[in-house]
């Protein structure tokens, strides 16, 4: 079953990392965001990759052409029969497919594009830009059972600014720092069967003009996730992941 990650984006308001690479490609720890979604997947036994590339998409060309190199040690031995052998690594065990699907493409454009390798099957997709601990395993048989198109995974976002509760005398009574929120928003992480591109063009965004009809039809699911969900939209929240990962705390880790 495939995995199809939306990685082309411009990243704008992370422009402090993503004036030269894509944000999929911002680093955390020493490896980029990509390659952690990609170890989230694999922990749930999902090996085989689609990444929609776009801004800079040779990057990320380059990086998975490489991979192999940058996985471990090797031995180059100069003369007349150059000789380049591996002698230690640990290469993901990943089918791993880049399709530059377009520099200003919109999501939606970006799935409808890569549909000729996903083919007649259900698959995963979510963004490139986001990590969880969501059990892939449950979202994929809670996907099965409701027999739907597409299902999302639903999560509580993290409020920008400190809550406060503030009796009438104008006490505060409870000070909240960044609480997570009560609506349930869109956190990717998705599973779709292949008639989701029936309501795909190359030019439409998912979230605008393809999940609203969807839940219009009543073929829009959404798993409930309650655990750690955290997207990487600026230069605060890429230090956040990467204290995490630092601590070794990263609640996303489960490989």
């Amino acid at each position: 079953m495939k995995t199809v990650l939306l990685a082309g984006g411009l990243g704008t308001r992370l422009r402090e990392e993503t004036e030269f690479r894509p944000k999929p490609m911002v680093e955390v720890g020493s490896k980029p965001m990509l390659w952690h979604i990609m170890k989230i997947y694999e922990a749930a036994g999902f090996k085989d990759f689609v990444i929609c590339a776009g801004y800079k998409s040779d990057v990320i060309k380059q990086y998975f052409s490489s991979l192999i190199n940058l996985s471990g040690d090797f031995r180059i031995d100069y003369g007349s029969n150059l000789a380049l052998q591996f002698v230690q690594g640990d290469t993901p065990d990943w089918s791993v497919l880049v399709s530059d699907t377009g520099y200003e493409t919109m999501t939606g454009g970006r799935i409808k594009k890569i549909e000729k390798y996903v083919g007649n099957e259900t698959f995963f997709c979510t963004y490139g830009d986001g990590l969880s601990n969501v059990d892939i395993k449950a979202l994929l048989d809670f996907h099965k059972s409701q027999n739907k198109v597409a299902t999302l995974t639903a999560v509580h976002p993290t409020s920008r600014f400190g809550q406060l509760n503030i009796a009438l005398d104008g006490t505060v009574s409870e000070f909240s720092e960044k609480p997570m929120n009560d609506e349930w928003i869109n956190g990717g992480f998705f599973v779709f069967e292949p008639s989701i591109f029936d309501y795909l063009s190359e030019t439409c965004i998912l979230e605008k003009d393809v999940l609203p009809i969807l839940a219009q039809e009543g073929q829009l699911g959404a798993f409930k996730h309650e655990g750690f969900w955290q997207p990487m939209d600026t230069y605060r929240e890429s230090q956040i992941l990467n204290q995490f990962w630092n601590d070794g705390t990263a609640p996303w880790k489960v490989w």
